[in-house]
């Protein structure tokens, strides 16, 4: 395992531990750019290095709007968009609105760069950037560097009635989960991989304070709570408090994309219940204990799970452009 070469994207499925090359999608390669762009993504890694330096921000909100993109209509930089005055964008849903600006702001900073040299201008997609954008926060903050497939193209269409029911909620179980990943091409495995990528972020107190403070039973707090960190959490999130306020998704570690968050799950410590259930559903908590056991395993499964993710409802030529400016189309 510790020879595990993640260039090959290999996929790792537990606890089947069989190994196999990835499917790739015949439109997308590694070497996409090669004559018209050679060294974008060289480009790309310095423009996101130098936003890295200014905030750790930059690292949870540029994978979240990578994975936000992905979910709804594919991974075609269609969240990117801005509203007009007659039509609400993808990025102005109700799901949308609490992505950090500095994951927008990645990518503007990387297209300007790569946009800066004359060979490259115009010719590499959003979609793309951020694609390359994600890999290389992850890789900056601890996580696995892994090649990205490259290729697609800018979708047409943003519209915030297209993310209804896309995204998952901090509220889900196992079943609505592997459901809406499942839409998406996506198995368990390789859903509690993704959701491995909480080990990095924050969220506000309102996406979770029904389970310190209204829970149905007694003690109105969610038992499958660590009841030490169910207290921290109402010290940090009083009743009244401040919404803008935001919480660590990964009490330990939140500045490391490492394997820690699936510790904390076997302590109780999931901040949503969506997060928890991976451990305390018995048909997910096997490759919970895998990932926890092995920050090896669990790095070369994430880094097969956003290969598989970059391929979601991609666009071509004919259902899609490259985009001049990502925020319109």
């Amino acid at each position: 395992m510790a020879q595990l070469n993640l260039t090959l994207l290999v996929c790792l499925f537990f606890l089947g531990l069989c190994l196999y090359p990835c499917p790739t999608s015949a439109q997308l390669s590694r070497h996409h750019y090669a004559k018209t762009c050679p060294n974008v993504e060289n480009i790309v890694r310095e423009a996101v290095k130098k936003k890295f330096h200014q905030t750790f921000v930059t690292v949870p909100a540029t994978i979240r709007l990578f994975f936000h993109d992905c979910f709804v209509q594919g991974c075609d930089a269609s969240v990117l968009v801005s509203s007009t005055g007659n039509n609400k964008a993808e990025k102005d849903h109700p799901d949308n609105l609490s992505l950090a600006g500095d994951g927008f702001d990645t990518v503007i900073k990387a297209k300007a760069a790569v946009d800066a040299v004359p060979l490259c201008r115009n010719k590499v997609s959003c979609a793309d950037i951020l694609a390359m954008a994600t890999r290389d926060v992850i890789a900056l903050a601890g996580g696995p560097f892994y090649q990205v497939e490259l290729g697609r193209f800018d979708g047409l269409r943003s519209k915030a009635s297209d993310v209804n029911g896309r995204l998952p909620q901090p509220e889900f179980n196992l079943n609505q989960l592997n459901s809406l990943f499942a839409a998406n091409g996506l198995t368990q495995t390789e859903m509690i991989a993704l959701s491995g990528a909480h080990t990095v972020g924050f969220s506000h107190c309102n996406k979770f304070s029904k389970r310190v403070y209204n829970f149905k039973n007694k003690s109105r707090v969610d038992p499958t709570l660590n009841e030490k960190y169910a207290s921290e959490l109402r010290s940090m999130c009083p009743r009244n408090v401040d919404p803008r306020i935001a919480i660590d998704m990964d009490p330990a570690t939140p500045r490391s994309f490492d394997h820690v968050y699936f510790k904390n799950l076997q302590q109780g410590k999931g901040l949503f219940s969506s997060d928890q259930v991976l451990f305390s559903d018995p048909r997910s908590k096997p490759t919970v204990n895998a990932f926890a056991s092995s920050s090896k395993i669990f790095h070369a499964n994430f880094a097969a799970a956003m290969t598989k993710l970059g391929r979601v409802g991609i666009k071509n030529a004919q259902n899609g452009n490259i985009r001049t400016d990502c925020s319109v189309i």
